[in-house]
């Protein structure tokens, strides 16, 4: 995509702005993780008292690496689940098919 077709904007984390180069299409979602973001710095901030910048950059970053392993997890499970279910189905399958 060329420079032509991408969006200048502002993206503001912990009290300081990142000028960043973007897709149209994914706008939206780029100024909905810094909007989560801040929302997970001041909940820290108020929660555990945290005012030094970095403390709170770094818990909120290891908060998210949590959850997205979490999210991981509980995906390769479903996954594992979805392809029991399959390779059983498949069994049955071909039992019945055996049978004709």
């Amino acid at each position: 995509m060329d420079a032509q077709q991408r969006l200048s904007i502002k993206i503001k984390i912990a009290e300081r702005e990142y000028p960043m180069q973007v897709d149209p299409s994914t706008e939206a979602l780029l100024r909905e993780a810094g909007k989560k973001l801040n929302e997970k710095i001041l909940a820290y901030r108020t929660t555990f008292h945290i005012e030094d910048r970095q403390d709170l950059l770094s818990m909120v970053a290891f908060d998210c690496m949590v959850e997205l392993l979490n999210q991981e997890k509980s995906g390769q499970d479903v996954r594992l689940s979805l392809l029991k279910k399959l390779d059983h189905w498949d069994e049955l399958l071909s039992q019945a098919l055996q049978i004709d």
